[in-house]
């Protein structure tokens, strides 16, 4: 099954918080995080927060879940330390303050990296979740990374319009016990 766009729908513009985890990138030089933030604002959506962190578990996990309280937060992005190496420590960060996993993105950007970069795709380990009725989003620190998982996979569900669905129309069931 294809995806389409319900034009007749109206644009929902979300909130989106953008976070670089690196030992070495500078507001200058940290062209992942500059890439999502131009990527959310041409998308129609409102970047709310952006910060730079050392890849230290305790550091990523107090603005995630510092941003997740937040009632202005919907979706959280964040860019770098999903590595192998010992200092890639997003994707354990992330893990430990999902409510719920996303498990489908991992899958889903491996095969959008496959086709582009073969087998180096198994150095990646990006990875989604929810916590407090927020979207967080782990993503490779490579800018091209970033563009793939944009195009391709985020773009497409912070779209109301996009069908058969999308994140942003169950964003209101989320916290919802029902």
């Amino acid at each position: 099954m294809t995806s389409s766009y319900d034009t007749s729908r109206e644009f929902r513009s979300i909130n989106i918080a953008i976070l670089t985890v690196s030992d070495t990138r500078t507001s200058t030089t940290d062209k992942s995080g500059a890439f999502l933030s131009n990527a959310v604002v041409d998308a129609g959506h409102n970047v709310i927060h952006k910060l730079i962190v050392r890849d230290e578990i305790i550091d990523i996990k107090n603005v995630l879940v510092s941003w997740s309280m937040s009632s202005d937060t919907d979706v959280i992005i964040s860019t770098g330390g999903t590595g192998l190496t010992k200092r890639d420590v997003s994707v354990e960060a992330h893990s430990q303050v999902y409510e719920k996993e996303i498990t489908a993105f991992s899958s889903m950007f491996a095969a959008i990296s496959m086709a582009k970069i073969g087998t180096s795709a198994l150095q990646s380990r990006a990875c989604a979740g929810v916590r407090n009725g927020t979207y967080l989003f782990a993503l490779p620190g490579s800018p091209s990374a970033c563009r793939d998982a944009w195009e391709n996979l985020l773009k497409p569900q912070f779209d109301y319009r996009h069908l058969p669905c999308n994140f942003v129309e169950i964003m209101p069931r989320l916290m919802s016990e029902k």
